[in-house]
Parts: C-alpha cells; sequence; structure tokens
C-alpha cells in the first residue's frame, strides 16, 4: 500500500507511487516523533542518562544485547540447515527424474541421429544454394519433417517444463543444435513472422528483427554447423494455434534441404492430438514417430522412495502431514511439481518451528563425509553441545546423554522401517499399490498396537519364521482391510515363478540387514528343501520345472511356500514396521503439524488480510505499537486504522462517524504538539497555523478516501450503494 503522510506528498505522488498493492500492510513512520526529540526529549534524554548507566541496567542491557545476539545466530543456523537439507532433497528429486526418463532420452537422441543420417542421403547443396535466399525445389525432395511426439500424459504443463529442459540437455551434450519454444510462440497475435524471430534467437543466440529463414540457412552451413542435427521441440503442442502452426509447419518442409529441422512435440494426451490440431495438408508433410515418458504416479513413487522410505536426509514427516500431501497430489491432477513444493513447504516450516532441528544438517554433513558414523551415540552428543544456547535451553542436561543414545536408536530403527517398507512394495508391485497409498498407511502409529497385539501369541512361533502350514493360524496382515492387508493375500496367492523372483528382490534389499537377511536365509533354505534346488538358481529355471508339473504334491509344497513368505512378511510387519511418531524423540526428525502446512499451502487470503491489519506490528516487530497495546495510534497505517475502528460497527458503518473517528487518531498527535507550541506562537503565525489546518483537514480526507479504496480492494467492505449513500457495508467478519 503507498503511505499517506501528508496532502503535497499525496497529490503530488508519481503514478508509480499512487499504485496500490493492498496485500501488503506497511508502517508508517511517526510525523511527530522528530519533532519530539528535537524540541521537548532533549533536556529528557540528559535527565535520564544517569539512570540507564547504572549497574543494574547495564547487566539487562548487556544480557538483552547477548540473547538477542544468540537468537541471531540460533536463526542463522536454522537457515542454513534448512538450505543444506534441502538441498540434497532437491539433488535426488533431480536424479531420480532423470534416471526415470533416461532411457526414453537415450531413443530419441538414437532417433534424432537415425534421422539426420537419412536427411543427409537427400544430398547437400552447395555454398551457393545454401546462401540464396530461397528454398531448393525438385521432384525429389519430399518435404517431409520427422517428427517426434513425446507422450508426458501429465494434466499439468508444469511438470514438463523440467523433463523438455533435460531432455535439451541431452541432445546437446550429444552435439545437437537444439531449440526450445512455447506455445506462446504460436499464437495469433506474434504469427509466422514471431515463430522465425524466436527460432532464430534460439539457434544464433542473438535477437533478429527480421523474420527471415535463409539466416538460419545461411548460418547452418556457413557457420560449419552441418554436420550437427538441428532440432526444435515445442513443449505443449495442444495450446499451439493451429493455423501458425501449420503455416509454420508448411515453410519449414519447403526449407527441409537447407534447413534439415527435426521436430519434437510434446503431448499431453494421444497420439491423435496432431490430428485434432492441425489440417490433412499439414499432417502429411509429418513423418511421426512416438514415444512414451513415465506416468505421473510412476515418478511420485520414485520420489516418495527416494525421499521419504530410502531418507537420503535424516527429514521425515508424519501420517497426517502424509495423508495430507497424498490428497493434495491427487487434488492437483497428479502434479509432481505441486507435491514437491508442498514437500519443501513442509521442510521449511520444521526448521521454522523445531528448534532442535538444527541436528538434521550437522548429521548430513558429517554423513557424508564419514558415513554411518554420523549417527552414533557420542556424535550426537557433539551435535547438541554445539547448539546455541537457545536450542540447548529447550534440552534438559540430565537427559542430554539419553536423548544422544535415543536420537541415534531412531535412525537405526527408521532404516529398519524402511527396508520393511520396500519389502512390502516389492510385493505390492504385483497388485498395483502405489508406493504413496502405502507410505501412508506404514506411517499410521494407530495401526501398530494392533499389529503388535494380534500376535503375541505367536511371537516365539514366528521368531524363528514358523513354517508350517496350519490352516486356523492368524496373520497380523490379515486383520485389516488396507493395502498391507492386500499385500499380504497376494503373496499368498503368487505363482511359484513370481514368488521366487519376490524373494530374490528381498534378499538385495535386506543385504545390509543381518536381523532380517538372517530370516530370509531360513526361508530361503526351506525353498530350497522344498523345490529341491539352490534359491540361488535362475528364477526362470525353477519356475519352468514347476509349471511343467502337474500334481497334487506340487499344488501342497507351493502353498506351503507361499505360506511360508506369507509368514516372513508378517514377521517384518510385526517386529519392524514401527512408525516414527510413536518413537521417543522423534520431534527432532519428524514434521506432523499439517494444521500450519494447509494453512499455507490452502491459504485463507481474507483472513490473512484481517490479521494482518490488526496485528501488523507482530510482523515489524514495531516497539511502539507493542507498548501502546489495544490503543490506536496515528503512526499506525491508515488501512490498519480504518479497519481496527471498524470493528466497532456492525455489518453497516456511517461514513461520518467514521471520519471523525478517523479524524480524532490522526490528530491526536497533532493537537498535543499545538498546545505546547500554543502561547510561544505569535498572532501572525496563529493566522498561518490555522491555514495549514485547513489543508491538514483535506490531506485527513484524501488519506480516509485511500484507505477506504483500499479495503474496498481487499474484499473487506463494500462501497456505498445509491439507497444509502452514506453507509458502506462490511463484507468479512470475524477471524
Amino acid at each position: 500500500m503507498a503511505t499517506a503522510s501528508s496532502s503535497a506528498a499525496s497529490l503530488g505522488a508519481t503514478p508509480a507511487e499512487r499504485d496500490l498493492q493492498p496485500f501488503f500492510v506497511l508502517h508508517k513512520a511517526s510525523t511527530g516523533r522528530k519533532d519530539r526529540t528535537s524540541n521537548g526529549q532533549g533536556k529528557l534524554r540528559k535527565r535520564n542518562e544517569p539512570s540507564s548507566s547504572s549497574p543494574k541496567c547495564g547487566k539487562k542491557l548487556e544480557g538483552s544485547m547477548s540473547e538477542g545476539g544468540d537468537r541471531l545466530l540460533f536463526e542463522q543456523q536454522q537457515v542454513e540447515a534448512f538450505d543444506i537439507v534441502w538441498a540434497k532433497i532437491e539433488s535426488t528429486i533431480k536424479d531420480v527424474l532423470r534416471d526415470q526418463n533416461a532411457s526414453v532420452f537415450n531413443n530419441i537422441q538414437q532417433w534424432v541421429l537415425e534421422c539426420f543420417n537419412a536427411t543427409r542421403l537427400l544430398g547437400e547443396p552447395s555454398i551457393a544454394e545454401a546462401t540464396r535466399s530461397f528454398p531448393v525445389l525438385n521432384n525429389t525432395t519430399p518435404g517431409q519433417l520427422f517428427t517426434a511426439l513425446v507422450i508426458t500424459r501429465n494434466m499439468e504443463f508444469v511438470d514438463d517444463i523440467l523433463t523438455f529442459e533435460e531432455l535439451s540437455h541431452c541432445l546437446k551434450s550429444h552435439g545437437c543444435h537444439v531449440a526450445m519454444l512455447s506455445s506462446l510462440e504460436f499464437s495469433l497475435k506474434n504469427g509466422i513472422a514471431g515463430c522465425l524471430k524466436a527460432l532464430l534467437r534460439e539457434f544464433l543466440g542473438c535477437a533478429i528483427d527480421t523474420a527471415d529463414i535463409s539466416i538460419l540457412a545461411s548460418w547452418y552451413r556457413e557457420q560449419d554447423s552441418y554436420n550437427k542435427p538441428l532440432v526444435l521441440i515445442i513443449n505443449d503442442l495442444e495450446r499451439c494455434c493451429g493455423s501458425v502452426l501449420t503455416d509454420f509447419i508448411l515453410m519449414l518442409s519447403e526449407w527441409v534441404v537447407k534447413v534439415p529441422i527435426i521436430l519434437i512435440f510434446g503431448v499431453a494426451t494421444t497420439v491423435d492430438a496432431p490430428r485434432n490440431i492441425l489440417p490433412s495438408h499439414a499432417l502429411e508433410h509429418l513423418c511421426l514417430s512416438k514415444f512414451m515418458l513415465g506416468a505421473p504416479a510412476e515418478r511420485m513413487d520414485a520420489i516418495v522412495e527416494a525421499v521419504l522410505v530410502k531418507h537420503c536426509t535424516t527429514f521425515n514427516i508424519g501420517y497426517k502431514v502424509a495423508l495430507f500431501l497424498r490428497n493434495y497430489f491427487i487434488n492437483q491432477d497428479g502434479t509432481v511439481t505441486s507435491f514437491i513444493r508442498a514437500l519443501k513447504v513442509a521442510c521449511l516450516l520444521h526448521f521454522s518451528m523445531e528448534p532442535l532441528s538444527l541436528i538434521h544438517g550437522q548429521i548430513l554433513a558429517e554423513d557424508q563425509k564419514e558415513g554411518k558414523s554420523a549417527f552414533l551415540p557420542e556424535t550426537m552428543l557433539k551435535y547438541m553441545d554445539e547448539l546455541p544456547s537457545y536450542a540447548r535451553n529447550q534440552m534438559d542436561d540430565q537427559t542430554k546423554e539419553s536423548m544422544a543414545k535415543g536420537l541415534s536408536e531412531l535412525v537405526t530403527v527408521q532404516k529398519l522401517w524402511s527396508t520393511v517398507v520396500l519389502c512390502l512394495y516389492e510385493a505390492g508391485k504385483y497388485s498395483k499399490v502405489q508406493l504413496l497409498d502405502l507410505l501412508c498407511e506404514a506411517l499410521n502409529k494407530d495401526l501398530y498396537p494392533l499389529r503388535d497385539s494380534s500376535c503375541q501369541e505367536g511371537d516365539e512361533k514366528d521368531n524363528g519364521v514358523s513354517l508350517t502350514n496350519e490352516p486356523c493360524q492368524q496373520y497380523s496382515i490379515m486383520q485389516s482391510n488396507g493395502f498391507i492387508c492386500q499385500i499380504g493375500r497376494k503373496v499368498r496367492d503368487l505363482p511359484t515363478g513370481m514368488l521366487y523372483r519376490l524373494i530374490e528382490s528381498w534378499e538385495k534389499l535386506t543385504a545390509d540387514i543381518p536381523e532380517i537377511h538372517q530370516k530370509l536365509k531360513k526361508l530361503q533354505s526351506s525353498v530350497a528343501r522344498e523345490g529341491g534346488k539352490s534359491p540361488r538358481k535362475s528364477s526362470k529355471d525353477i519356475s519352468k520345472r514347476y509349471t511343467s508339473r502337474v500334481s497334487v504334491n506340487t499344488d501342497k509344497d507351493s502353498r506351503t511356500l507361499n505360506s511360508q513368505a506369507g509368514t516372513f512378511l508378517d514377521y517384518l510387519i510385526r517386529n519392524f514396521l514401527r512408525p516414527i511418531e510413536g518413537m521417543p524423540f522423534h520431534e527432532f526428525f519428524c514434521f506432523k503439524n499439517v494444521e500450519k502446512l494447509q494453512l499455507v499451502l490452502n491459504g485463507d487470503p481474507r483472513k490473512r488480510i484481517q490479521v494482518d491489519l490488526l496485528e501488523f506490528h507482530k510482523i515489524l516487530g514495531c516497539s511502539c505499537c507493542y507498548k501502546s497495546g489495544n490503543a490506536l495510534l496515528s503512526s499506525w497505517h491508515d488501512s490498519s486504522i480504518m479497519y481496527s475502528l471498524g470493528q466497532e460497527h456492525g455489518d453497516l458503518i456511517n461514513l461520518h462517524d467514521w471520519f471523525q473517528a478517523f479524524k480524532t487518531i490522526v490528530l491526536q498527535n497533532t493537537n498535543k504538539r499545538k498546545q505546547k507550541s500554543k502561547q510561544s506562537q505569535l498572532p501572525k503565525k496563529r493566522k498561518d497555523m490555522n491555514g495549514s489546518g485547513n489543508e491538514n483537514e483535506a490531506s485527513i480526507q484524501a488519506r480516509f478516501c485511500r484507505a477506504i479504496t483500499e479495503l474496498q480492494i481487499t474484499g473487506l467492505i463494500r462501497m456505498p450503494s445509491k439507497r444509502r449513500p452514506d453507509f458502506v457495508q462490511r463484507v468479512a467478519f470475524g477471524l
């Protein structure tokens, strides 16, 4: 908001200064503070100097300064810790997305090379022909453009931006000239000339005022660039203007000998998208090929696995937060970018709300240097000693060693939990269970006591992974109807070949977990006895032998193996699938304030505006406003004064009463100064002061009108109607 200070300032303001920005509430300086300092506070300051220099006050001042400095250091370390942790998470996400698209990008690069070699078989024009400002046309010229349709399957375009940037980097690294244009370039407003200028700017690296494709043809031949493919990426075909894109394709087809551009179109729906946009005579000049990227759900599972299950950092989320992020991802049409942004907000809120979260950055830095040594109790204790005093005050000195040991155990148990979730996910792939859904159920601490208590009687049998087939035996994973229950039933129904492949994948996941790997070895030895072969042999050979047998004994052995695998899975769930929220000291690493996250992401702009208008001094840290309490000051912003006065009225506010109340608040400091200087003023001066009072009246009215306009723009009041021109109506009530 623009700050209204005086009549001259408001009337002589520039257009930029008169520009209203209604969603920011600022604090204007008090007009009388300098006067008070120069007139009457000089003697007062001298009179109070001895008391302020007393030893007691000196100690208070020194203590407040040290506390403020420590607080500043603590906030700085909070920001640094967040930057370290989120940088690791962000790099992990980029690596995951790059790996997801690596195979498709390699196929596209190979296709580009094949297309380029095919265009060179048509012959190369001479230098004279290549530099002429007209295309090379003959009867042998096919006039077709090699075109790739990259099916992204994203509802929102924001996810495709990073994908095509990575594709551009991949092609450039293999020696291609790459230009990337957006659908905005192919609009009626830009026309074919705007498309050509954008194309020249991308390839030549400088702005060209002339829309002439012959410039590109000359550059392609003269700059010795003819040995490299020309690739044009249009990242969103379905948003392009069909007529402009048609003219662009027809023009490129005429220049295909001089400028053999290879097109790559991004398509979010199906391969029929070009037919819905382009006419038939334009489609005749396109030689189409199709490439399919991974679905958003597949990319989401890969991100969740790397960040929230395998824990590239020690940052975790609680059950309610995970459930909210899942619903947020679904409600945003499966937009991965929105999920990443929400996860970043959750991480930022955790570091800003939890004082002891500084250990995250120290553990991550130490872990990158020394590996697992960062999780030892003595290392944790060193981290706690290095915390600022503000953070150490949150801990009890008597329990510091126990906290260090508990944190070390927490990280260890989290690794076991991650292994079990990955084992469940490997089994869940056969029933198409999404990892994000499985994560939400695995984080639910309310289900863990049920899983634990339902099998306490069978702990002694199952602790050694009982391999007997008892039809009446009850397993914990069969006690609910969630995804874990679904996975357990699927494991008991898997064919023998799939079961062997599943056990092999479990073996890889649990290779560095001795307490789990030993139980898996017992299961594998039992499988070897039942199958007559070592479980390390090829699962294809084993599955062929078992599928060739058709007998009652084979069916019985198969049921036994499935039951043993289900028992092993139940053992993992019962002993190691303990959510982090149910463990001591989880507040250090786990963010679970879903209400705060929901408020930040979903937002309530009208409520936020009201809070800012009434409590702006909390954001600005203004000392004079804190001391005033609920009393209104003239140094407040005009909109804050107006809105605070409006709280005293109902749904209708009388404009005259509102203005008089506003005028009283604005003039309260001015009247005090007038009373102090009234006796020292001459009659002539008094007459001049009355004149300035008239100007002040006009200034107050201008400020009053501006504040009402700002409140109207923010949607808090409705302007007067013809029926009641002297009243405004309140739109928002309460907070």
